[in-house]
């Protein structure tokens, strides 16, 4: 007979082993039996690709740079005086139509080709003629108001140093070459930066362009490559320097239109679009091609736009309000580059229809691209030496960055012929050696534009007086 003990352990295992297997059927079973029919599921719905209108802005974006300038609008200048009469005389060899009197008591201050300046020999045997106004009696060098106005050193070498700057070398290694002191250098090179600003003001204006295309490179200040990152750690630091070079070029006629150096926000996208529309003649409204950084959309906005008043929806209530809308004949787009060794490129119509966009394009065989800036901003790097790639000469101030840029600007619209902008000449012009006759005629982005019928030479340059 089975022990007491032994029959109470084989009970009670058999009562758990029981316990286990109705614990594990019964949920089963209540969720089979307590299953529904499943109902058809429904097709989730898919997002339009089709792009939405824009409803516009209640509000008209902010721009400090539009604000500033009308805070700074000076009034008009007064009628000019009346030129001077021609004397009966011989006819004067001296061309003195691009000088002006800079005397404050003068008629004439300020005003060019009025016939009121002629030569008056060279003072003390100098190089330099001197310049008498026959309205006040004054008398002015031809250098007045320019880098070579007072200065011991000769014409020559202070171009030429001037001109390897211009050329991508640094101000150290101008001052080697010289053989003058690094500061004489970089006084020459900020007084020069001061001239050509005002120059380039003085020349972009009231131009009508069919095309733009803008685009930021970052630069590399001295304060920002200090301490040793890795390359991953190095380019997440350059994507949030504040140190961007931003460039806005006419792809006709390769004429940089304005070249600036701030962060990568909608503040200086502002700024820089302010400066790009300064040099439109009023009614001048290209087709705007960029990246596709999101804030160029709220800066064409805010420059070109117009209130609107939207029609009604219903009958009755108030009116709706008025929206801050772009202009009907405002065409923007965008190429978008997904970035990890560049993925994809994609394009987006930002303002305007795709088929307006085309249409412009289509005049030169182009499509939406911004290859031509890209371009630029190669040339930029290689003579520009703050903004080089692996270099030693990074500046340590944006001003400094901004002055070289300044000179760079002024040397590639008006010194530097571009090769893509040649024109083939009538008949070849032999040449004085044993050459191949010359059978193009050499033109800068500021010919191909009709600022100007010639190649201007740096000398040329740093010796024109802008008019105030």
């Amino acid at each position: 007979m089975i022990s007491d003990v032994l029959f109470y352990t084989l009970l009670l295992m058999g009562g758990v082993w029981l316990g286990l297997i109705l614990y594990w059927v019964w949920p089963y079973a209540r969720a089979v039996s307590g299953q529904r029919p499943a109902m058809p599921a429904m097709p989730r719905r898919k997002r339009s690709q089709e792009p939405q209108p824009f409803a516009g802005l209640t509000t008209k974006p902010h721009c400090a740079a539009c604000e500033q300038s009308a805070a700074l609008l000076k009034p008009p200048p007064s009628a000019p005086p009346e030129p001077m009469p021609v004397p009966n005389r011989r006819p004067r060899q001296v061309d003195t139509s691009t000088h002006f009197c800079p005397h404050a008591p003068c008629a004439y201050r300020g005003w060019v080709g009025l016939g009121n300046l002629r030569a008056n020999g060279h003072p003390n045997g100098g190089p330099w003629r001197q310049l008498q106004c026959t309205a006040c009696g004054g008398y002015v060098l031809e250098t007045h108001g320019t880098l070579l106005h007072g200065k011991r050193v000769s014409a020559e070498c202070l171009v030429r140093g001037i001109a390897c700057l211009a050329e991508g070398l640094g101000i150290h290694g101008t001052a080697r070459v010289f053989e003058v002191d690094p500061n004489t250098v970089l006084q020459w090179f900020v007084e020069a930066a001061d001239q050509l600003q005002a120059f380039s003001g003085y020349f972009l204006c009231d131009m009508h362009v069919r095309q733009v295309q803008l685009d930021e490179l970052y630069a590399v200040l001295s304060d920002v490559k200090n301490g040793d990152v890795s390359e991953d750690e190095a380019i997440e630091h350059l994507s949030r320097s504040p140190h961007w070079v931003w460039v806005a070029i006419d792809p006709l006629t390769k004429l940089l239109l304005s070249i600036d150096v701030g962060e990568r926000t909608l503040a200086m996208a502002q700024c820089v679009v302010h400066q790009v529309v300064q040099v439109f003649a009023p009614d001048c409204v290209p087709l705007f091609l960029t990246d596709g950084f999101k804030e160029y959309t709220t800066a064409w906005l805010t420059h070109f736009g117009q209130w609107m008043q939207p029609p009604r929806r219903q009958a009755t209530g108030p009116a709706p309000k008025p929206r801050w809308m772009p202009l009907s004949h405002l065409l923007y787009a965008q190429v978008v580059k997904t970035y990890r060794r560049l993925v994809r490129v994609s394009h987006r119509v930002v303002f305007g229809t795709l088929d307006r966009v085309q249409q412009v394009l289509a005049a030169h065989d182009w499509q939406i691209n911004t290859a031509f800036i890209e371009r630029i901003n190669l040339d930029i790097r290689q003579h520009v030496a703050a903004v080089g790639r692996r270099v030693t000469t990074l500046c340590k101030h944006e001003d400094g960055l901004r002055q070289q840029l300044a000179l760079y600007q002024v040397y590639h619209n008006f010194c530097l012929p571009h090769a893509s902008l040649r024109q083939p000449l009538p008949q070849p012009v032999p040449t004085n050696g044993s050459g191949s006759a010359q059978k193009w005629q050499p033109q800068t982005p500021a010919m191909a534009a009709g600022l100007t019928d010639h190649v201007w030479s740096l000398c040329e340059v740093l010796l024109y007086r802008v008019p105030p």
